[in-house]
């Protein structure tokens, strides 16, 4: 299994060494990450599945400095996340961070355009047009940038999201769900804009879904289980991601479980 860079001189954009996340004392513990050490390289789609409470967004959580880890290390491009105070975190996820949510999380008032802008603007950053040009062409939303959410279909909020995500040139990119509202054909819009910033734009992204058809779409696939890893595929295809999650989930047999809440939207501690 690889879960660790195969290669030590090509270092990976993101890494977490012995990961623990507990929650609760005494008998009523729980352990949501068990030892969980992980690479995820640059310029590579990662998806992380496993059943409900196997720990996998909190995995996300931690990665991005959205939870503190109980024990263990997380460095994201180059750098110690945990020992990081409050401001530098908001640099961090401000500045080198890219997220993509299952609910979207447009800001109804503004255009399509302003949306996709708006971390730069929040930033006090300019526009790089040719970058932001390079984007919306790659969302092929260059006909909608005049229009707000409400005037947009599902995949193209989501699409929108997707590129505001990438606007700010992040090390990484962190994606919780990112079809879970989505019919099948908008879902494979927006798959299939995330593996091409991957591929032609060189962007590295952590996907969770439930969804096996979603996780073909990556290049690795890490599976968890009660907060340990405890699979990996390269080169996914539905029907091989369908055969590991049968190996740990009996009777789920069409890759889909109890939809969890998405990141960034959990109102306390939450074990996945």
């Amino acid at each position: 299994m690889r879960a660790l860079a195969a290669d030590p001189g090509v270092g990976p954009i993101a890494s977490a060494r012995d990961l623990v996340k507990t929650y609760g004392r005494g008998e009523a513990v729980v352990r949501a990450l068990d030892g969980v050490s992980v690479d995820f390289a640059r310029g590579e789609l990662t998806a992380i599945m496993g059943p409900s409470g196997s720990g996998k967004s909190t995995l996300m959580h931690c990665m991005a400095g959205l939870d503190t880890p109980t024990a263990g290390t997380v460095v994201v491009d180059g750098e110690d996340v945990g020992r990081m105070n409050q401001r530098r975190l908001t640099r961090l996820r401000r500045t080198r961070l890219g997220f993509v949510f299952q609910a979207f999380n447009l800001i109804p008032t503004l255009t399509a355009e302003e949306n996709i802008r708006l971390p730069l603007d929040i930033a006090r950053r300019p526009v790089d047009r040719a970058w932001f040009d390079t984007v919306v062409d790659a969302v092929g939303l260059r006909d909608r940038l005049d229009h707000r959410p409400g005037e947009l279909s599902g995949g193209q909020q989501q699409r929108v999201a997707c590129a505001r995500a990438l606007i700010s040139r992040p090390a990484v990119v962190f994606a919780d769900e990112p079809t879970g509202n989505l019919d099948s054909r908008s879902s494979g819009e927006v798959l299939g804009f995330l593996r091409r910033s991957v591929d032609e734009l060189g962007q590295a992204i952590v996907m969770v879904t439930h969804d096996a058809t979603a996780a073909s779409y990556a290049h690795r696939v890490l599976f968890l289980a009660d907060g340990r890893l405890v699979g990996e595929l390269e080169d996914p295809t539905r029907e091989t991601v369908l055969d590991a999650l049968r190996g740990f989930t009996p009777g789920d047999g069409d890759g889909h479980g109890r939809h969890e809440q998405p990141l960034a939207q959990t109102a306390g501690p939450v074990t996945r």
